[in-house]
């Protein structure tokens, strides 16, 4: 307790009468300096907050409301689960939602994974993978107990448990708790055509390129000493919704293969529909051996995520000690099983992964129409309903804005006004985790073509306008 608060305890006051902080909150926001806006009510895929503004949320959140919010059916689904029963212990029992989850998932990937955990967050997610990945080589015959050490990319984000946040590249993120992170965490480059390709090199040659920098990362690091290679096939939030070319993931899966390791592909935020197909890496070309997802499973009805595991680490484990040594008290939670079987149900009944690939496709063109041109926007990209756009001070040098400007932080708040009412959503650190500015555009997964064209006038007026302060 703080000392104010045991100060008063022993003056006998009451609860409702402790001193008050200068801060009209008892919650730890994401900032403690201010208050933000009080959402309150939300319907459709738009928002309302307290002192009446309204927005378009045209990011679903942090891409997750992907049914947009107010959704009967999952909200009765979600109802008739309390009514039997809210929560169960999995040290001793399961649950038939539970099981129903596993088998809409596992049908979700035609078969290529076998298992399903299921948890509250993408972060519980990663920190669970590892672990799995870590259990997979103490159960081979022989075991390499020798494995220890993780690779990932460089501006990656994982998530900000221990482990998610020691394997993730998220500078800022890091930086506060960097002595006490996970040692055995290597980093090689992230898959970023616009900043990593060469003028004049191709995109199988940058894709070799890219192998080799992780070949020589494995040699490095002790190849025989190595669990996974960890990475998100679109990257989120770190770097503004960068895919990988053509051919990379099948070139690091190959690197993997020859030395034994793992791939371990981050679909918190990329996964469940978000980029035209269920999974990212349905597009790769490659099946992952453990693979986590959130945000889309549930849609933000509920608060879940899960792990997947191929058939070669769940066969290990059954032929091993039969348990994954690892648990939560709220893991398959039954109450977010049913809303998340319930959204994945209207997804594949509404045929909305279809819906995001068509649709997708035509935000994409409309942006470049839109934002191809200005002076400041360095690249426009993405997959599915899930885009980035880079700003840029030059566009020839591709030199970003300085950190000071907080260029896309002025982007969301100028997209947040009465005038435009749209969410987009801010990144920086986009070149070296320090500088460097993108926003998100993540629209709900059942967005038509005229809502899709709304967005991208939107997002187009709102760039012009906040960028014309840089000029």
């Amino acid at each position: 307790m703080a000392p104010a608060i045991l100060d008063a305890v022993a003056d006998g006051l009451e609860p409702s009468e402790f001193p008050k902080s200068k801060v009209a909150s008892a919650v730890i926001h994401r900032s403690l300096k201010s208050v933000p806006l009080q959402v309150a009510h939300a319907e459709g895929t738009k928002v309302t907050f307290s002192n009446g503004q309204q927005i378009n949320d045209t990011t679903c959140g942090a891409a997750v409301a992907c049914l947009g919010y107010q959704n009967e059916r999952v909200k009765k689904a979600m109802i008739s689960q309390i009514e039997k029963f809210s929560y169960c212990n999995s040290m001793f029992y399961g649950t038939e939602i539970g099981e129903e989850l596993a088998e809409v998932l596992v049908k979700g990937t035609k078969g290529e994974m076998a298992k399903v955990l299921v948890m509250c967050s993408g972060s519980e997610a990663m920190d669970a993978a590892m672990k799995m990945a870590r259990q997979y080589f103490m159960e081979t015959v022989p075991k390499q107990p020798q494995r220890t050490k993780f690779i990932a990319r460089h501006g990656s984000y994982h998530g900000t448990t221990w482990g998610a946040l020691s394997v993730g590249g998220h500078v800022a993120r890091r930086e506060l708790f960097e002595p006490m992170l996970l040692e055995g965490c290597g980093k090689v480059s992230a898959c970023n055509e616009y900043r990593g390709r060469l003028e004049g090199q191709s995109q199988e040659e940058y894709v070799k390129q890219l192998a080799k920098e992780l070949d020589d990362k494995f040699q490095e690091m002790g190849p025989e000493n190595v669990i996974a290679f960890v990475a998100e096939p679109v990257v989120g939030a770190a770097l503004g919704a960068v895919p990988a070319v053509p051919g990379y993931f099948k070139a690091m899966r190959e690197v993997c293969n020859k030395y034994g390791a793992l791939l371990i592909l981050d679909e918190v935020m990329s996964g469940m529909g978000r980029c035209g197909s269920l999974h990212a890496w349905e597009q790769e070309g490659v099946v992952p051996d453990i693979q986590t997802i959130a945000k889309g499973l549930g849609g933000g009805f509920a608060p879940i995520a899960a792990i997947l595991i191929n058939h070669r680490i769940a066969d290990a484990l059954s032929h091993g000690s039969g348990a994954f040594s690892h648990g939560h008290t709220y893991q398959g939670h039954p109450v977010s099983c049913a809303a998340a079987v319930e959204v994945q149900k209207i997804i594949a009944e509404d045929k909305l992964v279809d819906n995001v690939k068509v649709v997708g496709a035509y935000l994409g063109e409309l942006l470049h129409e839109y934002l191809d041109v200005h002076p400041h926007v360095g690249n426009v990209r993405g997959k599915g309903l899930f885009w980035g756009i880079e700003f840029v001070k030059d566009k020839t040098t591709k030199t970003p804005f300085p950190k000071s400007l907080a260029v896309a932080n002025t982007i969301f708040n100028v997209g947040m006004s009465s005038e435009h009412g749209i969410s987009l959503y801010p990144g920086q650190g986009t070149v070296d985790g320090v500088i460097g500015d993108h926003v998100l555009i993540a629209p709900a997964y059942g967005s038509t073509r005229e809502e899709i064209k709304v967005i991208a006038e939107l997002t187009r007026d709102v760039v012009f306008k906040a960028l014309s302060q840089f000029s």
